[in-house]
């Protein structure tokens, strides 16, 4: 494929990233608003998350799989066809059940995004360039969660919060078009290629204990960045006493930090790979490096002010940045390039279902305490999850 239209495609799998977050953040935003307005409780709110992380969880192994069976272009097509519609029918909902059903459906669609980005980063790319291309695909979702508070804030105030998820859905049939078009040209082995056929089995992937490793740590990191996807905008406005607007103007930061620090790891890694570095190890040292960050999160409910708190957020964010490009990554060295979305799904899958865990915990624990006791959690879980990885094999000595 000529360079120009790989990136070209890997653009518009950074803006499929984007709107997938945008999506998701835009319920995290209105939280606030539509508990007073639906009569929720934190709890209540809770479920209604663990709808979406149910779902999520589940078709990230299955759309994964999807994604190696049917390829990029057919598989991703589907999977934000799906999403825009059920992003449509948020705005119609009429309390916590209708809202939750939404939910649901969102993360029938989204599930496969993520497995799909890398897998066509991974595709469409060479190998020296590959941490960038996946680094920069799924930076998209920081983007997308930058602009989900002001743009949110701004719409809802105009349009009222239906508008909103009516909004979003647009945005989704403008990417479809642009899906469609940007094939146009290429020949079928680039646009229907990367078909694994009946080859790839969960229970092959599962066998490795390399995979197993990355399964495992998965289950521990991700907890705390469905924490800061869901519940931030509702500790800001509980304990910080903030506004919807003041909320909108905050939160865009840390994940700006997170979708910089996305690609400039994917750059950092693949400079330490073309000088020599052995890829496992220069993906497992940037790892180490963000690991050591991320207890800044405990700090968060020591902060003197909402504008400090967000500061610190903003460093866990930056070390997930550097962490999940090179996870990824990782991903994508450890296992064939037709079984990189079902791996990256059965992964998303171990992750989900410790978010839906935590989740549910994080309501109950909020409302008979506070956020301090889930501050302090997320400060220790990505050391756990690196020395997980690390076990594997010993690092490689250097002269």
């Amino acid at each position: 494929m000529p360079p120009a239209r790989a990136w070209i495609l890997c653009t518009l799998l950074f803006l499929a990233t984007a709107l997938s977050f945008l999506d998701r953040q835009v319920l995290s935003v209105l939280a606030p608003q539509l508990m007073g307005e639906f009569s929720m409780t934190n709890a209540v709110y809770s479920r209604v998350v663990f709808a979406f992380v149910l779902s999520y969880t589940v078709m990230f192994s299955l759309g994964g799989r999807l994604m190696d069976r049917l390829g990029t272009r057919l598989g991703l097509l589907l999977s934000v066809a799906v999403w825009t519609a059920a992003s449509a029918a948020h705005a119609f909902a009429t309390g916590p059940w209708s809202l939750g059903a939404g939910r649901l459906f969102l993360g029938v669609g989204e599930g496969a995004c993520f497995p799909a980005a890398t897998k066509g980063a991974v595709e469409w790319m060479p190998p020296e360039k590959r941490a960038l291309a996946v680094g920069f695909a799924n930076g998209g979702s920081a983007f997308g969660a930058v602009l989900a508070p002001p743009l949110t804030a701004w719409w809802a105030g105009v349009f009222g919060w239906r508008g909103v998820f009516l909004a979003t859905a647009i945005l989704g049939v403008a990417w479809l078009i642009a899906w469609q078009m940007a094939f146009r040209g290429l020949p079928a082995s680039v646009s229907q290629g990367g078909r694994s056929g009946p080859g790839v089995s969960f229970r092959s992937l599962l066998a490795r204990p390399a995979v197993r490793r990355l399964l495992i740590a998965r289950f521990f990191f991700d907890p705390v960045f469905y924490f800061y996807m869901f519940w931030i905008p509702q500790y800001l406005s509980r304990e910080r006493h903030l506004s919807l607007a003041e909320i909108g103007a905050l939160t865009w930061i840390p994940f700006f930090a997170l979708g910089i620090t996305n690609i400039v790891a994917g750059r950092v890694s693949d400079s330490l790979v073309s000088r020599g570095w052995e890829p496992r190890r220069a993906r497992l040292t940037l790892m180490l490096a963000a690991a050591v960050l991320t207890p800044a999160s405990w700090l968060v409910t020591l902060a003197a002010s909402a504008h400090l708190a967000i500061a610190l957020m903003s460093v866990l964010t930056m070390a997930h940045g550097f962490w999940i490009a090179n996870f990824v990554t990782l991903i994508g060295d450890t296992v064939a390039p037709e079984e990189v979305g079902t791996a990256v799904g059965l992964t998303g899958t171990a992750g989900g279902v410790a978010g839906m865990l935590s989740n549910l915990a994080i309501g109950v624990v909020v409302d008979q305490f506070s956020f301090t006791p889930v501050f302090l959690v997320t400060a220790l879980l990505y050391p756990v999850a690196w020395l997980i990885l690390a076990a594997g094999r010993r690092p490689e000595r250097t002269a």
